[in-house]
């Protein structure tokens, strides 16, 4: 007598992102024996936050992110993000180095900041005297001397006449910043989970999961119609639609939770004599009253083989919860018990509201006076703007807020821990392997330790 399986696999990842490719390939090392499945909605993977068009690209160490520094004399946000961000490419170095995955996903990348004006100019040299001090900041060097900069990003001064029209300036630059494909990478960690027996099934969008007496069902639609998976544990990490998802699984953890979607759009630049003239990524200083969202930065990314420059953000707005999503995607995940949350979080964050109103009312050429500022002979015919990854914003329930806009990722487990799922807006996947390097934690696996419930963990936002 043949006794039937009572499962179809051990895990199912749900989404095909860098989240749910990092944790497939660290599964698939763990845990050979394991059935693991891949459920994407898309027809190919990291067509949303994880698509090089979609993010900036920056490997985020906090050798150029002026908004996680605030107040210049606290390291203390830079110091865990060139930690979180080590620990990602010391992971990935080892897989390089076994043969399991191509180095070409990332690119040596110095990362500068340029900032205008006495006010800023103090800030960022206060900045940099306080990082100086760490081993892991160094390298970085500090400037007020325009020729020095124009060594550095000849780019930032090309048009740029004299002092006296533009102002003083100041810059500083670490050689040791990346730019990373994250797209690419996505596609490479997948591809080490189904060369160990993974498998990967695309086209698949999963619309309900189910609690069963020992683990969960999972439906969806495919190209082949309705389908039902009988799963040991689930990860989501469906971006934008993971709350919803969560939500109808009825984990308690998430309740009274909330999104907000945010959208984005940048400037491109694919004349590759144009791109060669910035080796970087240029981040300066947001206006006063924007959000730290709003950082402008000018990036060289280096995309299927050719070179590109990206500047931005825009803000954009759409009630979809996913680039390719649905209009009504953020509708469905409003609650009675959330509701309240949502107005909340709206109301103490009318400068972002105001922020997006500006941003919408602009004028393409108001949009290319921005990239102006840092490029001055920069020449219209040769940026066109694209739209770029929509964000999920957590919002969280709070005992005297109501509700609380947070800026990074929640990392969400179920009670009994056969279910986590990853809320928030993007962490510039910079983070993705301390996160699954957690999950892995909490569900026992390459740590000694048990699962550990109720627990979150919030990594440095991006």
């Amino acid at each position: 007598m043949v006794t039937q399986h009572p499962f179809d696999a051990d895990v199912v990842l749900i989404g095909g992102g860098i989240m749910s490719a990092t944790l497939g390939a660290m599964l698939a090392q763990e845990r050979p024996e394991w059935r693991i499945l891949l459920l994407e909605r898309a027809d190919a993977l990291a067509t949303e936050s994880s698509g090089p068009w979609n993010n900036a690209g920056t490997g985020h160490t906090g050798f150029c992110e002026l908004n996680y520094m605030p107040d210049p004399t606290d390291a203390t946000k830079p110091l865990a993000m060139v930690e979180q961000f080590g620990r990602s490419r010391a992971w990935w170095d080892g897989l390089v180095a076994a043969g399991l995955l191509d180095g070409g996903f990332l690119h040596p990348s110095p990362h500068l900041d340029v900032v205008f004006g006495e006010r800023d100019m103090t800030y960022l040299r206060r900045r940099y005297e306080t990082l100086h001090t760490h081993p892991e900041f160094a390298a970085m060097e500090y400037t007020e001397n325009p020729e020095t900069i124009r060594e550095w990003a000849p780019l930032v001064m090309e048009g740029r006449g004299p002092e006296s029209m533009w102002g003083r300036m100041a810059a500083t630059r670490h050689p040791g910043g990346t730019d990373v494909d994250f797209g690419a990478l996505t596609r490479g960690l997948t591809t080490i989970l189904a060369d160990a027996g993974g498998e990967v099934r695309l086209g698949h969008e999963v619309t309900r999961l189910r609690r069963t007496f020992a683990g969960w069902t999972v439906r969806g639609r495919g190209p082949d119609g309705r389908f039902t998976i009988r799963a040991r544990r689930v990860f989501v990490g469906a971006g934008g639609k993971a709350l919803r998802l969560l939500q109808s699984a009825r984990v308690p953890e998430v309740r009274g939770y909330a999104v907000l979607p945010v959208g984005a759009a940048f400037l491109r630049c694919s004349d590759p004599d144009v791109a060669r003239r910035l080796d970087g990524k240029v981040y300066g200083q947001a206006d006063i009253g924007a959000p730290p969202m709003s950082v402008p930065h000018l990036d060289r990314r280096y995309v299927d083989g050719a070179d590109h420059l990206l500047f931005g953000p825009y803000a954009t707005f759409s009630t979809k919860l996913l680039k390719r999503g649905r209009l009504t995607d953020f509708f469905t995940t409003l609650r009675p018990g959330n509701l309240h949350v949502v107005a909340a979080a709206a109301l103490q964050n009318l400068g972002l509201v105001k922020y997006l109103v500006t941003q919408l009312a602009a004028s393409r050429r108001a949009k290319f006076a921005q990239l102006q500022r840092f490029y001055p002979a920069a020449d219209p015919a040769q940026w066109e703007l694209v739209a770029a990854g929509q964000r999920a914003q957590l919002v969280t329930p709070d005992r005297r807020r109501i509700g609380v806009l947070q800026q990074g990722t929640e990392l969400v487990t179920g009670a009994d821990g056969t279910i986590a799922g990853l809320l928030g807006a993007s962490p510039g996947a910079s983070t993705a392997v301390p996160i699954m390097q957690e999950l892995l934690a909490r569900w026992g696996i390459g740590s000694g330790v048990e699962p550990q419930a109720n627990s979150e963990f919030r990594p440095i936002a991006h």
